[in-house]
């Protein structure tokens, strides 16, 4: 189980699959011979020095004894953060990227626009394609969800039938999403529950939903959603391809909502939305109007919590809710 949870760590912070087998077999048997360790870890010839050299670039390993070809891990501090920075780095880039895209897309081929690879959808009409979407999906959907929202009745409904049908869902919540008066009670938790894959970042570049690989709606921004209420339907091409990445690059990034993991008999519903709340970074006049409590029972709860994760700090508590499977 350790191993598994490094392999994942280490996957998220975006070393392949080649250096983490290596890493993991220099944690056992370092300080060693770079061959001795890749064939612990069943990577020889290029593929070994390849996956060396990604370790190294990472500060995760060096050279102890260069005549006799010994490495070493080394302590991960410093490495952890350039990864880090990196990761977040290249998050930035894309969110640029597609939003350059956009911005030019509106200013210039909106007007008039005929083409069979973008759809403009407006007005009550979208309702009507989000479901038709929603039933279409075979293998899995993608999502950026952030307030405002369309209303469209059903929207719980049909996600939950799209999950009961075998279909992934994966979907990156925006802070405000958690935020928003009911959405977590009534919309995210039956989801999370029934195996939807959620994850949580402080906000998402657009609002977005990828049907398989076959088409994605997207708003045209977030803040002009409840202004324009004008969505586009990408088919197959390049614009498709880079909101997939896109998507991909956040979800590593976010946060997890678990929903059917082991937690302790005691934990309450009330107790696991706090901690979510928490986890995504609202603040306590939200929480307590999220839960219907006042500030003064919502500090009680926290500190009860707290307690029993043995944390000194919020911040702390919403870690070990997270490794304990609380989230």
């Amino acid at each position: 189980m350790a191993n598994e949870k490094l392999s994942e760590a280490l996957r998220l912070l975006g070393i392949g699959p080649g250096a983490v087998r290596v890493y993991r077999s220099l944690l056992a048997e370092g300080p060693a011979p770079l061959s001795a360790v890749g064939d612990a870890a069943g990577v020889t010839g290029p593929e070994l020095a390849e996956a060396y050299r990604e370790l190294v670039d990472s500060g995760l390993a060096s050279t102890a004894d260069e005549e006799r070809e010994v490495v070493a891990p080394v302590p991960p501090a410093a490495g952890l953060e350039i990864l880090g920075r990196r990761r977040a780095a290249e998050l930035d880039s894309s969110r640029i990227t597609v939003g350059s895209a956009f911005d030019s897309f509106r200013r210039h081929r909106l007007a008039g626009y005929h083409d069979p690879l973008v759809e403009v959808v407006t007005g009550e009409a979208i309702g009507l394609r989000m479901r038709q979407a929603w039933a279409s999906a075979r293998e899995q959907i993608r999502q950026f969800d952030s307030p405002p929202y369309f209303p469209l009745e059903g929207a719980t409904d049909d996600a939950l039938a799209t999950l009961a049908r075998g279909v992934t869902q994966r979907v990156v919540y925006s802070r405000a999403s958690l935020e928003h008066p009911g959405q977590l009670e009534n919309a995210i938790e039956p989801c999370v529950e029934a195996g939807e894959q959620a994850r949580v970042l402080p906000s998402v570049p657009v609002k977005l939903v990828v049907i398989d690989d076959a088409y994605a709606l997207v708003a045209l921004s977030i803040k002009e959603t409840d202004v324009y209420n004008t969505m586009l339907v990408v088919q197959p091409c390049g614009l498709l391809s880079a909101l997939v990445a896109l998507f991909e690059q956040a979800w590593q990034s976010a946060l997890p909502l678990h929903g059917r993991t082991a937690r302790p008999a005691a934990l309450l519903p009330a107790d696991r939305r706090l901690l979510r709340l928490l986890a995504a970074g609202a603040d306590d006049e939200v929480i307590a109007r999220e839960l219907g409590v006042s500030r003064r029972t919502l500090f009680r709860r926290v500190q009860v919590l707290m307690a029993r994760l043995g944390a000194t700090s919020r911040f702390q508590m919403a870690l070990q809710a997270q490794r304990s499977g609380w989230l």
